[in-house]
């Protein structure tokens, strides 16, 4: 194989990771409502796409190996994308969990800083709690693993926040140098 077409399959599948991970990217932060973002992203994105995919159709008659390197760069971004997604966790998270030692796990989880609101329920068998969480989607892992810990029979639902208030009855004062800028 030519050196040539040897760069040009190197472009295409480096192109198509870049535009397809950009495209999983911004597809999920639509739903989030990141209007700039989405906005940025979708420009590139699509400045990529019709570079790549100009490279492919112009030569495939003579490349057809274009075409198989064309659709292994799409299913290599879209899998990147996701991985990038999981890295950045950007936003927020609820997660529900409903135990039969839920007062135990709140007292754990808001030791370890977290807001934790406990609803009584009734269960088949027995009374259960449910214990909701609002949180950054990057501390999700962190209190499923937490609870899974101390009640592994506990049932979990995680769900993305696209909206809520930024009302908090009550809590500590933030910390960190985010909040000492906000002071000033």
């Amino acid at each position: 194989m030519e050196t040539e077409v040897i760069l040009t399959c190197l472009f295409i599948f480096t192109a198509r990771i870049c535009d397809v991970s950009m495209g999983t990217l911004r597809t999920l932060w639509m739903v989030q409502g990141r209007k700039a973002a989405v906005f940025s992203l979708g420009f590139v994105e699509i400045l990529i796409w019709v570079l790549a995919v100009s490279k492919v159709i112009q030569n495939l008659g003579e490349e057809p190996v274009y075409a198989f390197v064309y659709a292994l760069g799409f299913a290599t971004g879209n899998y990147t994308g996701l991985l990038i997604d999981q890295k950045l966790a950007y936003g927020e998270q609820v997660i529900r969990i409903f135990s039969r030692q839920g007062k135990g796990m709140a007292d754990t989880l808001r030791e370890m800083g977290f807001g934790v609101t406990v609803f009584k329920g009734e269960g088949r068998d027995s009374d259960i709690d449910m214990l909701f969480i609002e949180l950054k989607r990057k501390k999700g892992p962190l209190v499923v693993q937490t609870a899974r810990k101390l009640d592994p029979a506990c049932y979990y639902v995680v769900d993305t926040v696209q909206l809520a208030s930024t009302a908090r009855l009550s809590g500590p004062e933030p910390t960190g140098w985010r909040a000492r800028l906000k002071k000033k």
